[in-house]
């Protein structure tokens, strides 16, 4: 509300400096007093559009402003500089054309000047605006050491996406550093979607629609970011371009990449796991607790029985083969933490714990 009064008294203001840079007819300003009110509505057709610019613009930034301000500056110095080069060429070579100060050669060297300082201007305020990410200045410019800027992001690769456990996770409110999801992502989920194959399309789809639901929550914000790599970077494999992206902008990576994880490690890129996150929220169990579980499918073993906890995890119950359909109380006799998940043993309760023997080869009896 505060803006569009700032807004509204802008215009107003405007089209009182233009209605009143001229004087009345018949004060002296007989020629320039008739048309003051066609300045005053070109003044305010000025401001309007001004201000369309300002409300239709996309996402301003202070960086981007900081680098136009400074790449002006520079290229003015430039200029400034290359002008009296160009002087001191033109009085040691050509000093005919700087003897007139009102000959024709003297609107070229001006006009010479000038697209000098243009081009200066152009240059600098380029070269800063694609620069600006690798460093964090402010006006004036300095350069500090790299560090982030506020909360560290949180970059998502394909595999979270479509896991979709992540935007569960974000129900949660437990994460509030921003999510990133970058361009190159976005477009691998879509080139997913539209495989022939009916796997691929089917997870592809189902990353398009955990990728809308993590857009309309209110609980995260999630940004698309389009951050230029290196040309090394820029041509390789989506996981090299990940890892690339979080050193840039100092950020860790989402995934339940295996592969993906162990490179990062590699190259000191902070990563979070869905699938060590899982594992840690799994309640603990100890050898010697008990535990109440539904027998579903027989073992690999002889009279093991197997059954799952609410969470997922996979308990083998010793001489339970029979119970198949049935929920039986295990006392649990260890505890196995693999890479895809944690496995429980156990046996019922009230029975002696005896060792499972190995299975013996069958012998060929000597001839």
């Amino acid at each position: 509300m505060v803006l569009w009064v700032l807004r509204g008294l802008f215009v107003a203001l405007i089209a009182a400096v233009g209605f009143s840079a001229v004087g009345e007819p018949g004060a002296g300003g007989e020629e320039l007093g008739r048309y003051r009110y066609h300045l005053m509505l070109a003044a305010i057709a000025v401001a309007i559009a001004l201000i369309a610019v300002d409300v239709f613009l996309p996402r301003k930034s202070l960086a981007a402003l900081s680098g136009t301000f400074l790449g002006l500056v520079v290229g003015m110095v430039m200029a400034y500089a290359l002008g009296l080069v160009l002087d001191l060429v033109l009085e040691a070579y050509a000093p005919v054309l700087m003897a007139d100060p009102r000959g024709p050669a003297r609107g070229l060297i001006v006009a010479v000047k000038l697209m000098l300082g243009l081009i200066c201007c152009y240059l600098a305020i380029s070269f800063i605006l694609q620069t600006k990410d690798d460093i964090r200045f402010v006006i004036p410019y300095v350069e500090f050491a790299k560090q982030s800027r506020g909360q560290r992001p949180l970059i998502l690769d394909t595999s979270v996406i479509i896991d979709g456990r992540v935007a569960d996770i974000c129900e949660t409110r437990i994460i509030d550093a921003p999510m990133l999801i970058p361009r190159f992502v976005l477009q691998e989920l879509q080139s997913i979607a539209d495989s022939p194959d009916k796997l691929k399309r089917n997870r592809g789809r189902r990353g398009l629609d955990m990728l809308n639901k993590l857009q309309t929550s209110d609980k995260v914000e999630i940004r698309i970011t389009d951050v230029r790599l290196s040309g090394a970077d820029e041509a390789a494999d989506v996981d090299q371009k990940l890892l690339a992206l979080a050193k840039k902008i100092d950020g860790r990576i989402m995934t339940n990449d295996y592969n993906l994880n162990k490179i990062a490690q590699l190259r000191g890129v902070e990563v979070i796991n869905i699938n060590d996150l899982a594992n840690a929220l799994k309640p603990v169990v100890m050898p010697g607790e008990s535990v109440t579980v539904k027998i579903i499918k027989p073992g690999e073993e002889p009279g093991q029985g197997v059954g799952y906890l609410d969470d997922g995890t996979m308990v083998v119950a010793e001489g339970c083969r029979d119970q198949i359909g049935n929920e039986v109380t295990l006392l649990v006799t260890s505890v196995l933490q693999t890479s895809a998940g944690r496995m429980i043993f156990g046996r019922p309760e009230g029975e002696p714990f005896q060792p499972r023997r190995p299975r013996q080869r069958n012998q060929t009896p000597a001839q």
